[in-house]
């Protein structure tokens, strides 16, 4: 649905619900309740399968939105592409999309969306699903949110989704090496709703890139999803001069679109900018507690407030952020609580000899973790002690990897 899009590669169904109900009743006798008309397109099929699914997702608001079905691809029986609830634009509700799968089965059309178990059956024989999108697929389990559970301020709803890891391999929405401005802090998708999946950001170079390698889909114009591994996805919505994809590869840095203003699909944007949100297991989930470019997210007293630590600098809405890029999975950012410098040991704790200093803020690689000497830092106390791969070690205490524990195994 993008701009860019070449003639001849999609079908694209934009149905309204009394276009879909029209054609569902276009039999020889009326259809009852009990003995509805199977869908004689996919189109029609992902459409009321879709103002249902909304319905459950969104709430009733959905009965308003506009059903938007891509369908991607094509063989035989088999269908697969995304399904979008458009909003006005200009709203403040912003639209939800989800890729889905369709198989015929007799005379109907058996229809499934990201989030349920049946579209990770779909797509592990399907032959519209590629080789590289079905582990993704089955990696994102359909775990749901309590219904009107939100986080706290500390991300606890968060740590529930992450399983207490928070690690995501990805650096922020931007260049490498450059600096973009955070306009927003933790919101939700859709304003202040929870949870504060999302933050906006906007200048530098005004280009968006991928936050970590994986496939990427075309939502409509100006939105791009792209799913990574570990269950996680990310969206990047107001795109302009977006990338027109369904399913194609991209690295990490691999260029998305620039910041925008685009609504086609409903929202608002005051000003040019990107709207990212962090999904996994098919759900926006907290961004507090996660680390995106060597920055760690906090929420504020209310949406759209928040920071970002690097270290123990602090970065409020308005400030900038330089992308580092992404923490690996067994490094940590040295965070002194205050400043200053993290002492290097020989061993496991105080009692062993001073072999040097590490910056806060710095990137540190660890080899493995053992106990020691107890030390209390931003997060609270803990007698862990990482080795460094230069063979010296520090406290854990002084460290953030996302993780309450070792990253690399006990030595």
């Amino acid at each position: 649905m993008s701009a860019r899009r070449r003639s001849g590669t999609r079908w694209v169904g934009t149905v309204s619900a009394l276009l879909m109900l029209a054609g569902a009743l276009t039999v020889a006798a009326p259809a009852t309740a009990s003995e509805k008309a199977p869908a004689s397109s996919p189109s029609e099929a992902v459409t009321e399968r879709l103002l249902e699914h909304g319905r459950s997702a969104v709430g009733p608001a959905a009965a308003t939105d506009e059903p938007q079905v891509t369908i991607a691809r094509k063989s035989g029986n088999w269908a697969f592409g995304t399904a979008v609830l458009a909003t006005d634009p200009g709203s403040e509700r912003m639209p939800q999309g989800w890729l889905f799968l369709a198989e015929r089965r007799g005379s109907d059309w058996q229809v499934a969306f990201e989030g349920e178990d049946e579209f990770a059956a779909l797509a592990e024989h399907s032959p519209v699903v590629k080789p590289a999108e079905k582990p993704l697929f089955a990696e994102q389990d359909g775990r749901q949110p309590e219904p009107g559970k939100a986080e706290d301020a500390d991300g606890e709803i968060a740590a529930e989704a992450a399983g207490g890891d928070f690690r995501t391999g990805m650096m922020l929405p931007s260049t490498q090496g450059s600096s973009m401005t955070l306009t927003s802090g933790p919101h939700g998708w859709g304003g202040t709703a929870h949870p504060w999946s999302s933050i906006d950001m906007a200048g530098g170079d005004e280009v968006v890139r991928a936050a970590r390698g994986g496939t990427a889909y075309t939502m409509c114009r100006g939105w791009i999803r792209v799913i990574h591994d570990r269950g996680y996805a990310t969206d990047y919505y107001h795109l302009w001069n977006n990338i027109d994809t369904n399913g194609g590869a991209v690295q990490m840095g691999a260029y998305l679109g620039y910041t925008g203003t685009d609504v086609t699909c409903g929202g608002a944007a005051y000003g040019r900018h990107v709207h990212f949100g962090l999904r996994q297991n098919n759900q926006y989930v907290a961004l507090a507690g996660h680390n995106l470019g060597k920055w760690t997210f906090q929420n504020g007293a209310a949406a759209y407030q928040g920071s970002a630590l690097h270290g123990s600098r602090q970065v409020y809405a308005g400030g900038t952020l330089y992308n580092y890029g992404a923490l690996g999975f067994t490094q940590g950012v040295v965070d002194a609580n205050g400043g200053g410098a993290l002492t290097k040991r020989a061993g496991p704790g105080t009692g062993y000899a001073v072999l040097g200093s590490v910056a806060d803020g710095a990137t540190v690689s660890i080899s493995c973790s053992q106990n020691g000497t107890t030390h209390t830092g931003r997060y609270g106390s803990t007698a862990q002690w990482n080795r460094l791969t230069d063979g010296t070690w520090v406290s854990d205490a002084y460290l953030w990897t996302g993780v309450n524990g070792p990253v690399n195994g006990w030595c």
